[in-house]
């Protein structure tokens, strides 16, 4: 498991977001359409047909949020296009469509798509979750705090957690530590058994010089061998180094080396370069 630590810019945890942290809301729509004709079989074989549009435009969303989690983006994308061919007012194929765009670096088909996306649904918070992400990878802070502020106040939410965290991660990125510390505790409050949190949460408090505390959360990540990984090792013997505790230093060092000896951490470690 890698965790969004130091590099800002780069972040791996978060990257664009087709992960289990940041994932699309596949929920469909339904486009409803009235008639004037009196013919009830006519009005009948409409909605029938456009039921059928419906259920091909789903379908193809499905296929095509498969092959981008695999990174086939070109085949992604015909499926995109094809789910909008069958229905041209479904939100959440555009909505995707920005992620595939965006991880291409494609910046103006994705910013298109995610404005797309909230034209034809103002209250949609995946899409603006994932149009604020696309913001804080353009720099484009104070644009994407909006989005993110307005996704976690929509009603019925549930996604609050993941855009509290990519808020926080981007606050940091930012260089609003203070702001970001607040956010990332939000969104700790609500689920604290996400390691992703506790790592970002826990490097802030690093960078804020708030020692102690940040060794509380990435211990709690390290003490779960699972979630541990050469940066959370690295960033708990950065900790216990500033606390001038030697024998901490050497306990997270020696279980760096041995786990991960080739990575750049354990590197970094040998060379002790520990406030780079």
């Amino acid at each position: 498991m890698r965790h969004c630590l130091r590099r800002w810019p780069s972040p791996t945890a978060l990257r664009w977001m087709a992960g289990v942290a940041c994932a699309l809301a596949l929920t469909g729509c339904t486009t409803t359409s009235s008639s004037t004709s009196t013919d009830g079989s006519r009005t009948s074989g409409a909605s029938s047909e456009q039921g059928d549009n419906d259920r091909r435009a789903r379908v193809r969303l499905e296929l095509a949020s498969a092959y981008f989690a695999r990174g086939q983006t070109d085949t992604a994308l015909d499926e995109v296009r094809q789910a909008l061919a069958a229905d041209p007012q479904f939100g959440d194929a555009y909505n995707l469509r920005g992620l595939i765009y965006g991880s291409m670096g494609n910046a103006p088909l994705a910013e298109e798509s995610f404005r797309r996306a909230l034209q034809l649904n103002a209250h949609d918070a995946d899409a603006m979750h994932n149009y604020g992400w696309f913001l804080c990878q353009q720099r484009r802070f104070d644009e994407a705090q909006a989005q993110f502020g307005q996704a976690v106040a929509q009603p019925q939410y549930r996604g609050q957690p993941r855009t509290l965290l990519a808020q926080g991660v981007c606050q940091a990125r930012a260089g609003q530590l203070a702001e970001a510390e607040r956010t990332l505790l939000r969104a700790y409050e609500f689920d604290p058994s996400n390691p992703t949190t506790a790592v970002n949460l826990a490097e802030v408090l690093y960078q804020r010089a708030e020692y102690e505390r940040a060794r509380f959360y990435i211990g709690r990540v390290n003490a779960q061998p699972e979630q541990s990984s050469a940066q959370t090792l690295w960033l708990a013997a950065r900790v216990e180094n500033k606390l001038g505790n030697r024998q901490g230093v050497q306990q997270f060092g020696t279980e760096l080396r041995n786990r991960f000896p080739q990575a750049p951490e354990t590197l970094a470690l040998e060379r002790g370069r520990f406030d780079e």
